[in-house]
């Protein structure tokens, strides 16, 4: 016992050695690389310029007050309290940011952000253990000790959470638009725990809500509308020899399709088989796709000539196959981010969307890529607010978190659902954190409908959201809740005669 009182300050002096000296290198190695990814986060983006250079000269600094005898002890207040801010934003990123950025690499980068809170809560206490063994070897007061490590640490964490509530205020501030709550919009009617986190809305048929995993990714899960069971199976791959980087899945009519865009291929099965076949191979890479038949696709592609997002039609009776659309997509900032976006496809009105992230606007199409209605929402962000980095290698990074303005989206019947992310005037801060807004729009006219609140269960944001006839189902983490939609919104479902999907 003696003998680790002894050396266990020594050994933490050390391991601080080690840790800081081996975090400032491999940060001034990577510097820009290490600066981008600063810029991400949503707590430290407005002071990227200034954090970067001054968490290098911390972690140098801090090693050279270690490594000497007389002023180790200093480096070990030093080394706690840089810790502990590093402890509280990963706390903060992890349970009050609404992303969560890349890491900032360096001898934990194959660590995930839970690990990496564990183990700088680890180091923490190693801290404050081995300040205080030394005091004690030295017959000093730990008193005094204990009001050092309190101001310190309680000054550091402090000036994290000051950051992280400016940075929020910034980002997050109230809004030029209003909002018009629906009541009663939606009822819940029944809520189901699933068996993990991972699940979402692959399709329906046949009265029947189709599930797909991201864990499993070739399971598909099947329940009837009323929630009363689940059944899960297993889709095999005809043939499987290829390397999938994101499989996804997708229900339409009684067909279900697997793609993986970095595998230029197509699978499709019917939806009680357990076989998938190909159906389309080196036809084009994609990184969205939305069914509209069993042979034709509208995709989002990477343009090989610009780099930009362009939105095309894959029809494997046609020759060509692939025709790309250069001209839907808008071009704001670098073409790639600014034009992030989601594919939805109305099949009952025959019309396919495109509604964008990261600004107030969404494109209403024929099958035929021609541009019905270009509409946009309440919100009043009209140019996205993108800074892109390109690196030395070629590719590009955020240079900065973006402002998102639409999340999930969902068209049914004439109508838009756009799950939105951003507050409006005379909302209440305290029901935005225990729900999430839908918005409704229609997509034949500029006519917003109105919004709603989904409340979260168990405090988790919603994941995921589907819409079948006039019941909504969300995921919320494990959670699968139905809901019943109420006439005022189901008044504006327009009439329409959905081809048939299976039509080849």
């Amino acid at each position: 016992m003696k003998n680790f009182l002894k050396y266990f300050p020594v050994f933490v002096v050390s391991f601080f050695i080690l840790l800081f000296c081996y975090a400032a290198i491999s940060k001034a190695i990577d510097f820009e690389n290490f600066q981008v990814q600063i810029a991400q986060s949503p707590l430290l983006s407005a002071y990227a310029g200034v954090v970067s250079f001054a968490v290098i000269v911390l972690e140098i600094v801090i090693v050279v007050l270690l490594i000497f005898p007389k002023s180790n002890l200093l480096g070990l207040y030093s080394s706690t309290a840089l810790m502990s801010a590093f402890t509280i934003y990963i706390y903060l990123i992890l349970n009050y940011s609404d992303f969560v950025p890349c890491s900032c690499g360096g001898i934990l980068e194959k660590l995930g952000w839970t690990e990496h809170l564990i183990f700088n809560i680890i180091c923490v206490i190693s801290g404050i253990i081995g300040i205080l063994i030394d005091r004690h070897l030295k017959q000093q007061s730990n008193k005094q000790s204990l009001f050092w490590l309190s101001v310190t640490n309680i000054v550091s964490i402090g000036t994290v959470v000051i950051m992280f509530l400016s940075s929020e205020r910034l980002i997050k501030a109230e809004n030029a638009f209003q909002r018009r709550y629906l009541l009663p919009p939606i009822t819940e009617t029944k809520n189901m725990t699933l068996d993990n986190q991972s699940y979402y809305f692959a399709g329906e048929h046949n009265g029947n809500i189709y599930l797909g995993n991201r864990i499993f990714p070739l399971s598909i899960t099947k329940t009837d509308t009323d929630l009363s069971q689940l059944a899960k199976r297993y889709v095999k791959l005809n043939p499987s020899k290829f390397e999938f980087r994101n499989i996804s899945l997708k229900v339409n009519g009684s067909n279900v399709y697997i793609t993986d865009g970095t595998v230029p291929i197509i699978y499709r099965g019917d939806i009680e088989a357990d076989t998938a076949q190909v159906i389309s191979f080196q036809d084009a890479y994609f990184n969205n796709i939305g069914i509209i038949n069993s042979t034709s696709f509208v995709v989002r592609a990477q343009s090989a000539e610009t780099k930009n997002f362009v939105l095309g039609q894959l029809d494997l009776h046609k020759n060509p196959k692939f025709i790309m659309h250069s001209n839907i997509l808008e071009k704001q900032v670098d073409g790639v981010f600014d034009l992030d976006g989601m594919l939805l496809n109305d099949q009952h009105q025959k019309e396919i969307l495109y509604v964008y992230a990261y600004r107030n606007q969404f494109i209403v199409m024929d099958h035929q890529l021609n541009i019905k209605h270009k509409l946009h929402t309440v919100d009043t962000v009209t140019t996205a607010h993108i800074k892109s980095v390109t690196l030395k290698d070629g590719s590009r990074k955020m240079g900065q978190p973006p402002i998102k303005i639409n999340n999930h989206s969902f068209a049914h019947r004439g109508l838009v659902f756009i799950h939105s992310l951003r507050m409006g005037k005379l909302e209440s801060q305290s029901t935005w954190d225990n729900a999430d807004v839908i918005d409704v729009y229609k997509t034949d006219s500029q006519l917003y409908v109105g919004s709603f609140y989904i409340h979260r269960k168990n405090s988790k944001k919603l994941s995921t959201f589907f819409i079948k006839d006039d019941l909504l189902f969300t995921i919320n983490e494990n959670q699968l809740t139905k809901y019943k939609i109420s006439g005022l919104i189901t008044k504006y479902f327009r009439k329409g005669n959905a081809e048939n999907p299976d039509q080849e």
